[in-house]
């Protein structure tokens, strides 16, 4: 099976819309959506990090939040592939599965959240069962937002693993991205697409091949809460950087490499050990009109001091970056279409 089939694929990681009093607004949530799509997005990866992982411990939340989805996905194409992010230890997890494959999801993205066996044979016995309901994506998380070091044997052993169809390698490490890109290449898999994750080296990712014994690695696209803004600009640019170059990388995208770090920077507060990074997201599309707030649905998910100022700043110096004239000309007519 390939699920990924033609790249580049550019899937926001999709934040959760939560009012001024701490609850989900749905309204703003399909608005949200409906941005994406718009923006086209070529996927949706729902309930993951970006999300809040707070929507798993209400089956009923998690069941609106993956429908709402779904639905607006459903209605204003075109066709993007829906992921499911998936928590818990395996019985949690395959039951997660399953109610994603019912309302239409094509694949399980494997978070480390709420595992109590965080060991490998532990991560390799839960993406197992959850294969047996939905078809997996394999995750590499950084360690400072609840990640863990993971061997080039584990990722070996994953790619026994018939339904894997995709890795979203976000380690921020460049020798762990490494160790995956070349488990890839010497499984001799042609069906698992690699996505990054990785928010501070978009660019490098997308743009660089690995050649293991003759056969070349490269990512297929990004799976990232970095493109859960300038969605539209994403597509953009990765269209550009999956086609290569013949000759010199051109610098004006190198630049853009550098513009996005600093983009990241400010959205994602890495100053502060990421404490920030979800409201940073929430933060960003509320300045632009998209959220009505930056509330989180844990009262210690919240800006760090000064966040917010430097989101507005780099909203200034990077409005091409962040869909700026695309969202201010276009959200009255998605709002219309989602009412």
């Amino acid at each position: 099976m390939h699920l990924f089939g033609t790249p580049p694929h550019v899937i926001p990681a999709h934040p959760l819309a939560v009012d001024e009093d701490g609850h989900p607004d749905w309204a703003a949530q399909r608005l949200l959506t409906r941005y994406y799509l718009a923006a086209g997005a070529t996927g949706l990866g729902v309930a993951v990090h970006t999300t809040q992982f707070e929507v798993h411990d209400d089956r009923g939340l998690l069941r609106r939040v993956y429908t709402e989805a779904a639905e607006v996905a459903e209605s204003f194409g075109p066709e993007a592939t829906l992921v499911a992010g998936i928590v818990g230890d395996a019985r949690t997890a395959a039951e997660e599965a399953a109610l994603a494959a019912d309302l239409g999801y094509e694949a399980a993205l494997l978070s480390p959240h709420g595992l109590t066996d965080r060991t490998e044979r532990g991560i390799l016995d839960r993406a197992r069962a959850v294969a047996a309901e939905l078809p997996i994506v394999g995750f590499y998380m950084q360690e400072s937002v609840g990640g863990m070091y993971l061997s080039p044997a584990f990722w070996e052993e994953l790619l026994t693993i018939e339904r894997l169809v995709g890795i979203k390698v976000a380690p921020f490490d460049r020798y762990r991205t490494k160790d995956i890109m070349e488990q890839l290449a010497l499984s001799g898999r042609e069906d698992v697409a690699l996505l990054t994750g990785n928010d501070d080296a978009i660019v490098p990712d997308l743009m660089t091949p690995f050649t293991v014994d003759g056969r070349e690695i490269r990512f297929r696209g990004g799976l990232l809460g970095q493109w859960a803004v300038g969605t539209r600009a994403a597509v953009e640019l990765t269209g550009r950087l999956w086609k290569g170059h013949d000759g010199p990388v051109p610098q004006e995208l190198l630049d853009t490499g550098m513009a996005m770090v600093d983009v990241n920077q400010a959205v994602f507060d890495p100053q502060n050990r990421f404490a920030g990074s979800i409201a940073g997201v929430n933060e960003m599309l509320r300045q632009q009109g998209l959220l009505p707030s930056s509330r989180c649905l844990s009262d210690t998910e919240i800006l760090s001091p000064g966040q917010a100022d430097r989101i507005r700043l780099v909203r200034e110096r990077h409005p091409e970056l962040l869909d700026e004239d695309f969202i201010a000309e276009n959200i009255d007519s998605w709002r219309e279409d989602i009412a």
